[in-house]
């Protein structure tokens, strides 16, 4: 080999040397700061959005539920909160719980949690379990008080169950997220 293709081949090598250092180094650190990356959480919903209701009705969702890395292998380790409310004619209740199970599978979630506050009367401590179907801006909701009328009315939801999402949500407002959950199978 002359000496000029010994140089462009030693050159490339460098190149290709570089270039593979330089993604292995970007693909262990955050953005450059030489910390680790966080593994990617194993689950999420977060997001809020109104229904949409003929009748004028002023209801709002809003979730804020994560399964992290470390509790890949148990939905019911998921955190956060999520919260709603209801309003017609200024009549109404919120409620606010505390996540304690989430599941999700592609663009759909299900999570449970049981009722820390509320302004509806016997509801605070009673589980609920929302599905959100992520559609971008056409994003979809079920609750599992649909069949029975109120949070209040459901006996002994277990964790980790909701209904169909039968809800749309008001044109302009769905920004609901889901991070789909990889178990190891």
């Amino acid at each position: 080999m002359n000496r000029r293709t010994k140089t462009a081949v030693f050159g490339a090598a460098l190149l290709l040397t570089a270039t593979a250092a330089a993604a292995s180094a970007a693909a262990s650190s955050d953005s450059g700061s030489g910390s680790p990356v966080p593994a990617r959480e194993a689950a999420a919903l977060t997001g809020k959005a109104k229904l949409y209701r003929s009748a004028g009705d002023d209801i709002t969702f809003s979730f804020d539920a994560h399964l992290a890395a470390k509790d890949k292998a148990d939905p019911m380790k998921a955190t956060g909160t999520f919260e709603w409310s209801h309003y017609l004619n200024g009549e109404g209740a919120r409620a606010k719980a505390k996540v304690d199970c989430l599941l999700t599978g592609g663009k759909v979630a299900v999570v449970s949690g049981v009722i820390t506050s509320s302004d509806l009367p016997g509801a605070k401590g009673k589980r609920v379990g929302i599905t959100v179907h992520d559609l971008g801006h056409r994003d979809r909701l079920g609750y599992s008080w649909a069949s029975t009328g109120t949070p209040v009315e459901t006996k002994d939801l277990p964790k980790c169950v909701g209904s169909a999402p039968f809800e749309k949500v008001k044109k302009g407002t769905g920004d609901f997220s889901v991070t789909p959950w990889q178990p190891d199978l």
